[in-house]
């Protein structure tokens, strides 16, 4: 995905300032503040094939699930992910991992994904929205200039394949 295709669907995130060279409490109480507006933010939205809500009490520990676009070879796929927000959120990006093995080509085998915006492209305006469907752009467009599985990214000229294969590890994987 583009960065300027990112930054269209960020959008305002609104919530709290966090940070400002301070630690503790302050910080903490600010991270979890935006962290609660963002959560009834994505509640109310309309987007459709992502979700995201804390994994039990606590809110910088979430679970995510994000469903194949349809048109793409992961149309009917169902993937879940681990976000885990770090004291100095939205400043610095949270750490975010497929749950559910995904063959992708920036997928690696342990759930890592190589997406700019959750790296070097990060920015304080992005938010679990931005996160969630930058990530399901990314599994119909991936950047194979830079895969972190190289048999999915051979394989990815060829959709028909791919899918097979797609669908037949998904399915291994689910039992």
């Amino acid at each position: 995905m583009s960065t300027n295709a990112t930054a269209a669907i960020a959008g305002p995130t609104g919530g709290g300032k966090a940070g400002g060279g301070g630690s503790g409490v302050s910080d903490s109480q600010a991270v979890a503040r935006r962290l609660q507006s963002e959560l009834m933010s994505l509640m109310t939205s309309a987007d459709a094939g992502i979700s995201a809500f804390p994994d039990g009490d606590n809110i910088f520990n979430w679970v995510g699930t994000i469903e194949g676009a349809v048109g793409t070879a992961y149309e009917g796929l169902t993937y879940k992910l681990s976000l885990a927000f770090p004291n100095d959120y939205p400043f610095k990006a949270p750490t975010v991992k497929f749950e559910t093995p995904c063959f992708h080509p920036n997928v690696d085998q342990f759930g890592n994904i190589c997406l700019d915006i959750l790296k070097e492209k990060w920015s304080a305006v992005y938010n679990v929205r931005t996160i969630l469907l930058s990530i399901q752009s990314l599994l119909g467009e991936p950047n194979n200039a830079s895969p972190l599985n190289a048999q999915a990214a051979q394989m990815w000229e060829n959709q028909t394949e791919y899918k097979k294969v797609l669908h037949k590890k998904y399915k291994d994987d689910a039992k």
